[in-house]
């Protein structure tokens, strides 16, 4: 059995690449996920981020289940690294929030060995994936198949925040951080619309599955890829016990994420030759595939907030759910998330260098590694979480087996560089300066978590490595660009391989400054245009 292009994953990037070149009449695309099916509440409405999460046995039927290696700067803890394995990937399981990143961070991909990938190069892509609900600035999307909205009927501390945080940093509200400037204090923008989560399996390839050259095969996993010489010419993928072959008559195109596309280049032998020879695979390209891992990281500060409006009880979360489906329009159809802001530590720093997520829930604490439900005060709450947007460690995915079935050794070597340590515990410290600013301080009765025990830099730091946790945004372990450092080029083409390309975070070389999903889906747009040569 042939096609012309097969997609391997869809996920948010995955989705986008195969609804846009089956909008060519004459390419048949087949997708192959390996999670199930997306169409189900749990996926669909925004409330059910928590259960998907907190739920072992819901996270288990969503999530691949994966752990970080234990390391001494993070207490040799195991921290959970959540990834979808479902119909929609981790935009299916995410929390909706939609950021672009700095304009910097393009220009500087673009600067460091990816020309063609500037701001400039990269903004007519975001603008075609997106309908937002209004365009002051001219740099917005309005007629997209993603609809992108702001935070609605935000809960007052979290009002406060967004004000607190302009007060703060002296920079005013900032009516659109995807626009022209970033800094600021801002409502959330979230990929959701009318109670429904707006992934690019939503918007993108279920409404392209009508089209008969698109095909869409779930619970196919991929054990292996096939060549003829140094051309990938197809798949070899297990679904319902059998063992299925398909030939690619154009590409293969790996969607699957920072995780799994290295596992997967790996496995058929394009990696690291030492550790390819480790594990007996022969050596197909020599290339650093699963170098420059590296992610975000945030820690969460939790304050008690008597108009916070939730409470972390089993009565307000079914309540919420019964209002939504009797009634529509309430928090349970809306993402947690509400405001946001993106300050500079210093003010010698040329943007914003860091991310301050809140949500008027209380977190768990101090970490939630073990499997379980996690215990969380009940009390109303903000949680304010002070966010390592650009951090310098960089760590590295390996095998740690031939079998395609075991799970890769996944180390970003979080804290390892001292400048990520230093600037958590001033974040620490930032936050804390806004919560006391007049803005938000009637708002707030007490810090909770972790409490006036760690007032000071001292203490902050040894807590750290206790309270941590990554914000899901695993970047750059296939990065683009033009030298030995690079596994693609800069149209996502492997090196030294025909007919392969990878789509999806792993090609960035440097994380953006935000939530990763929105830039991934514009790699998605940009490389659909540059397969079809448009």
């Amino acid at each position: 059995m042939s096609t012309d292009y097969i997609v391997v994953g869809a996920g948010s990037a995955g989705s986008i690449v195969a609804a846009r070149l089956s909008e060519d009449s004459g390419a048949n695309v087949v997708v192959l996920e390996a999670g199930g099916t997306d169409r189900t509440t749990i996926c669909r409405k925004p409330g059910m981020l928590s259960l998907i999460h907190q739920v072992p046995q819901i996270k288990e039927k969503f999530d691949w289940g994966l752990y970080c290696n234990p390391r001494e700067e993070s207490h040799n803890r195991k921290i959970p690294y959540p990834r979808g394995k479902v119909v929609g990937g981790s935009g299916a399981i995410n929390g909706m929030v939609f950021v672009r990143g700095n304009k910097k961070n393009f220009d500087d991909w673009a600067e460091d060995g990816a020309p063609g990938w500037s701001y400039d190069d990269v903004l007519p892509y975001f603008k075609k994936m997106e309908t937002f609900e209004d365009d002051a600035s001219g740099v917005r999307g309005t007629s997209g198949p993603m609809k992108v909205t702001r935070a609605k009927d935000v809960s007052p501390v979290s009002d406060a925040f967004r004000h607190a945080v302009a007060e703060w940093n002296q920079t005013g509200l900032n009516d659109d951080y995807n626009g022209e400037k970033q800094e600021g204090g801002a409502l959330f923008q979230l990929n959701q619309a009318d109670g429904v989560r707006q992934s690019s399996s939503e918007c993108f390839l279920q409404p392209a599955l009508s089209r008969p050259n698109l095909r869409l095969e779930m619970r196919a996993e991929l054990t292996e890829l096939l060549f003829e010489g140094t051309r990938c010419v197809g798949v070899k993928y297990e679904q319902g016990g059998e063992t299925h072959t398909l030939r690619a008559e154009k590409e293969v195109i790996l969607c699957a994420g920072a995780v799994h596309t290295p596992k997967i280049l790996m496995l058929a032998g394009i990696g690291p030759a030492n550790h390819l020879r480790e594990h007996g695979i022969t050596c197909r390209a020599d290339l650093p595939v699963g170098q420059n891992l590296h992610d975000h990281l945030f820690l969460p500060i939790v304050f008690v907030a008597p108009n916070g409006g939730h409470r972390g009880t089993a009565g307000h979360f079914f309540g919420g759910m019964l209002s939504e489906y009797l009634f529509g329009g309430g928090w349970f159809g809306r993402s947690v998330f509400e405001a946001i802001g993106f300050v500079k530590t210093d003010p010698s720093e040329p943007i914003a260098n860091m991310q301050l997520h809140s949500l008027p829930w209380s977190y768990p604490a101090p970490n939630r590694d073990a499997p379980g439900i996690p215990e969380v005060d009940t009390r109303p709450a903000l949680t304010v979480q002070p966010s390592l947007i650009y951090p310098k460690s960089r760590g590295e995915l390996l095998l740690t087996s031939a079998d395609p079935k075991a799970p890769p050794h996944i180390d970003p070597h979080f804290l390892e560089d001292p400048y990520d340590m230093d600037f958590l515990v001033k974040g620490a410290e930032i936050t804390r300066e806004i919560l006391r600013g007049p803005a938000i301080a009637q708002e707030i009765a007490l810090e909770l978590e972790p409490g006036p025990a760690y007032e000071s830099p001292e203490r902050m730091r040894a807590e750290i490595p206790n309270r941590i946790g990554t914000i899901y945004h695993p970047v750059g372990t296939c990065r683009m660009g033009v030298d030995e450092r690079a596994v693609v080029d800069i149209e996502l083409r492997v090196r030294g391989i025909e007919g392969l390309r990878i789509v999806d975070a792993s090609v960035m070389p440097t994380v953006t400054g935000g939530n990763t999903n929105a830039p991934t889906m514009m790699i998605a747009e940009k490389a659909a245009a540059m397969i079809r040569g448009s």
